[in-house]
């Protein structure tokens, strides 16, 4: 307890400086943090900023923090496409906090999320002025105004444990993963359901594995590759596979196929996909035992691996620095023993060899959950 003290002092006072306009961040970072481990007997749990540029003094270290009620139990932060608002989901309370982010220091507001369980991921409709929120714990879809945040509508899911979804205005599709029930985590889904997201019908399920029902492939997330037409969807599954999701404009459905097969590298829990600035590279994360893949995606239906990168148990999400260098690595998954490391990794992206390692959270004995870019950063990808 005692280095979790020494680090809320040392973020007291480089809160005062950043509030004062005296500190000189080059590229900020926010991350949810929470105590590490299995006792939770004095948890804590919050927003940190943190300095990622590596010529700055205070690279590595923590800015300034947004504390939040322990019992929340924080899990991912979107903005929204104007992002100038943050939308922090809750593994444990049925609420969304909600905040202003376009002026520091940020305040938020607590937004009621009735009948969801374990919220985790929210994707905007910019067309509609809509949000979507997964909830993997009551296997349903909240629907919000964009605008105002009020709830209008609760989507029940053909498949449960709903957790990464992918919105897409231009087909008015939306697709929805069906990932591992959280009361039991050793049983995972193998669908992907895709719905007409203007009128909220669910349209189809479609199974993302070759092996015989139940697969336990556990698709866990879905993007559409940006600037691809006709669009073009990547799944992953945890079991440690890649999945694409073609459109097709004639039959307006998505074929789906197997791609790739990170399990024969020695790789499972493969989570989150990043694509670069210029469109030709695809970085992919697994957590077991923690890995950053890199794909030339020239042809983007045809992704092309180029290595493996060692992160640390939990690899998760990331950021990339701003001259797209380096990725920095979030290490941990949920708090799951073993895939939380609570480390940021350090990854050059020329040579795919990792550089550095941030242990700031990790030495205080904490870990990470998520880690975004602050809202004014040229980064389209808050996940």
């Amino acid at each position: 307890m005692q280095r979790y003290k020494t680090l809320l002092l040392a973020t007291a006072a480089s809160s005062i400086a950043l509030s004062a306009g005296s500190a000189a961040a080059e590229q900020t970072a926010l991350v949810l943090y929470e105590t590490r481990g299995a006792d939770q007997s004095q948890r804590q749990e919050g927003i940190a900023f943190v300095e990622l540029d590596p010529s700055s003094t205070d690279y590595g270290q923590i800015l300034a923090q947004i504390p939040l009620p322990p019992e929340f139990h924080s899990h991912h932060i979107f903005y929204n496409p104007a992002r100038d608002r943050a939308y922090v989901t809750s593994l444990a309370t049925p609420e969304l906090r909600v905040f202003d982010v376009s002026e520091f220091p940020y305040r938020h507001t607590s937004v009621a999320v009735p009948g969801c369980e374990v919220g985790e991921d929210v994707s905007f409709s910019e067309a509609h002025d809509r949000w979507y929120l997964t909830c993997m714990g009551s296997s349903v879809v909240i629907v919000g105004d964009a605008r105002t945040d009020e709830v209008l509508e609760t989507i029940e899911m053909p498949s449960p444990w709903p957790h990464g979804i992918a919105t897409n205005d231009a087909i008015d599709r939306q697709l929805v993963t069906s990932t591992t029930n959280p009361a039991d985590p050793t049983e995972w889904g193998e669908d992907i359901v895709v719905l007409r997201h203007s009128t909220g019908e669910v349209l189809s399920t479609h199974k993302v594995s070759n092996q015989p029902s139940p697969s336990g492939a556990g698709p866990v997330e879905v993007f559409f590759v940006p600037s691809i037409e006709p669009p073009l969807v990547y799944v992953t599954n945890m079991e440690g596979s890649l999945w694409l999701a073609e459109w097709q404009p004639e039959a307006q459905e998505f074929a789906f196929n197997e791609e790739f097969r990170f399990d024969e590298l020695g790789q499972g829990v493969t989570l989150e996909v990043y694509f670069n600035a210029e469109g030709d590279r695809a970085y992919v994360t697994s957590a077991m035992p923690g890995h950053l893949n890199a794909f030339d995606i020239t042809d983007p239906r045809a992704p092309e691996h180029l290595w493996a990168a060692e992160a640390a148990g939990g690899a998760h999400h990331m950021v990339f620095s701003e001259d797209g260098s380096r990725a920095y690595v979030q290490n941990s998954l949920m708090n799951i023993d073993g895939m939380n490391h609570g480390s940021i990794s350090v990854i050059d992206l020329e040579t795919g060899e990792s550089v550095d390692s941030i242990d700031t959270f990790r030495d205080a004995g904490l870990t990470i959950n998520t880690i975004v870019l602050t809202p004014e950063a040229e980064d389209f990808h808050s996940h």
